[in-house]
């Protein structure tokens, strides 16, 4: 997470510095989540861990949002498949989540917000800051699930590397997505 923070200040481009503070607080957050959640096992880091992932969602929420009109039709058939989703994962958890109930759903609504809002980013921004980013992002709700399932459920064979493999590939393809949608505009102006 450190070399993603470095890689997107070094890379970053463009003038619009909210988009760039976001950025760097939903890093940042996301930073102190992975800290926190090495000791998962302790019910104060699980939680105080959610909590900051739960702000890192927010910030790339901020910083995938746009001015720019959408078609509602588009996002209806994409809210039923999420909501679906949504609802298969936490039947899978339910009886796991005890007291993380709230805030599990809290973090994945919002992961789902996130979603919706590379979703959208669709016409907005290029076609490869697009993908990375919506790629990235469904990696990361990947990751998210099967951390859930190890947590408030069963565990997983080699769940640890996978957890990892996925949540590391998509962080990246998340940067990497916001620095090419950053040079795009640049390049267009």
């Amino acid at each position: 997470m450190l070399f993603l923070l470095g890689y997107y200040f070094k890379n970053k481009a463009g003038s619009d510095d909210k988009k760039h503070v976001w950025m760097f607080l939903g890093l940042g957050s996301f930073l102190i989540g992975d800290l926190l959640i090495i000791n998962h096992n302790n019910i104060v880091f699980l939680g105080l861990s959610l909590l900051f992932f739960s702000i890192g969602k927010v910030f790339f929420s901020f910083n995938f949002s746009h001015k720019n009109d959408f078609d509602v039709l588009r996002l209806v058939p994409f809210s039923i498949i999420m909501f679906a989703y949504a609802v298969f994962l936490i039947s899978i958890v339910l009886n796991g989540l005890k007291e993380f109930l709230v805030p599990a759903l809290v973090s994945f609504f919002l992961s789902l917000l996130m979603f919706q809002f590379a979703y959208l980013r669709k016409g907005v921004c290029g076609k490869k800051s697009y993908m990375y980013v919506f790629v990235g992002v469904m990696i990361y709700i990947i990751s998210e699930s099967m951390m859930a399932i190890k947590t408030f459920k069963q565990h997983l064979p080699f769940e640890d590397f996978f957890i990892m493999m996925f949540y590391g590939i998509s962080m990246y393809y998340i940067v990497l997505g916001v620095i090419e949608g950053q040079q795009y505009k640049v390049n267009l102006s």
